[in-house]
């Protein structure tokens, strides 16, 4: 071989050397891995869209502020350490089983100590992934840290679970999600269409603001019976009211609470206004509980978002429909 040809060759070689290494350091710099990793994601919470978005001092509930490009809650089943362990992903539907899980910590052992959010250590929400079927329940630990609850799943196909909790010496509330599986008849349930008006056992639950995308929104929703506004709602878990709002698609979890705290033997309503931030554009379901004469209620509402703020349908749009009283959706 000439020297010629060598020397042509060589350089050749040095420009791949040279090539790969930049494909290494720009490949360094956007770890995919890195950037995935959930140990640099703030924990839930921290954005405002936890189930306490901001507690005071006082004990007072926050109205939902923070970071709405951050993940919201509820997409992972383990989080900070913390891992949502049901003791079985398959149940059979209508009939009433024994739902149990733990929640085990960073050092593998199940939690036996958690800090109480909103009057109680863990909060359950489920709900079939086609949205029908939400219920907020709360399970018993015993004293090797299981949790359970009598539950029956109302019908087939795939349920999240969402467990909402603050372990002891952690300084954020947690929700970890994560699917079972229930046997039986499975048929979808759409999404109702957006309304402002949802009747549940003789309430009329109005729903008014302007919901957009990535910014604080104001939502309030007005409650009356027989048309006279209900101004005697009782405390239901230290608030008048909890919304749980739930992102199409991926069942993103949105938790937030009134402004206002309750305290026993108060008496609130008509209104119960929330600060909720949307944290993508998009299709959502909120699911409002209240108290009134010893019982809890839930409303149902379908409300899209877009990243210029839409106008839920105004009240006075549209009135109670006779026949929409009805238990919530797919309950």
């Amino acid at each position: 071989m000439s020297r010629a040809v060598a020397l042509r060759l060589g350089a050749f070689a040095g420009v791949l050397v040279l090539a790969f290494a930049g494909a290494f350091a720009i490949g360094s710099a956007v770890d995919p891995i890195a950037a995935a990793d959930p140990a640099k994601e703030p924990a839930a919470g921290q954005d405002g869209m936890g189930m306490d978005g901001m507690t005071d001092p006082a004990g007072g509930h926050g109205e939902g502020h923070g970071d709405a490009s951050a993940q919201p809650p509820g997409l992972a089943v383990s989080q900070a350490g913390y891992t949502l362990v049901p003791s079985t992903t398959f149940f059979g539907s209508a009939q009433q089983t024994a739902l149990r899980f733990t929640i085990t910590g960073p050092d593998g052992k199940p939690v036996t100590q958690y800090t109480k959010t909103h009057e109680k250590d863990l909060h359950l929400i489920v709900v079939r992934r086609d949205l029908s079927g939400f219920h907020h329940v709360h399970p018993t630990m015993d004293a090797a840290g299981n949790w359970s609850i009598p539950f029956s799943f109302t019908a087939g196909g795939t349920w999240r679970l969402y467990a909402d909790f603050q372990p002891a010496g952690h300084d954020q509330p947690l929700t970890l999600g994560t699917d079972v599986n229930v046997s039986g008849l499975y048929i979808p349930v759409p999404l109702s269409e957006p309304a402002s008006v949802f009747t549940v056992h003789g309430y009329d639950v109005t729903l008014a603001g302007k919901p957009q995308a990535g910014k604080e929104s104001e939502l309030t929703f007005a409650i009356s019976k027989d048309g006279k506004p209900v101004t005697d709602l009782q405390p239901y878990l230290g608030a008048f009211g909890h919304l749980v709002s739930l992102r199409s698609g991926d069942l993103a979890y949105l938790h937030n609470h009134p402004s206002e705290h309750a305290e026993p033997g108060m008496k609130g309503g008509p209104q119960i206004a929330f600060g909720t931030t949307f944290p993508t554009a998009g299709t959502y379901s909120l699911f409002l509980d209240f108290q009134h004469a010893g019982a809890v209620h839930t409303a149902e509402f379908t409300v899209k978002v877009d990243a210029d703020g839409t106008t839920i349908v105004p009240p006075t749009a549209l009135p109670s429909t006779p026949g929409h009283d009805t238990t919530p959706h797919g309950h």
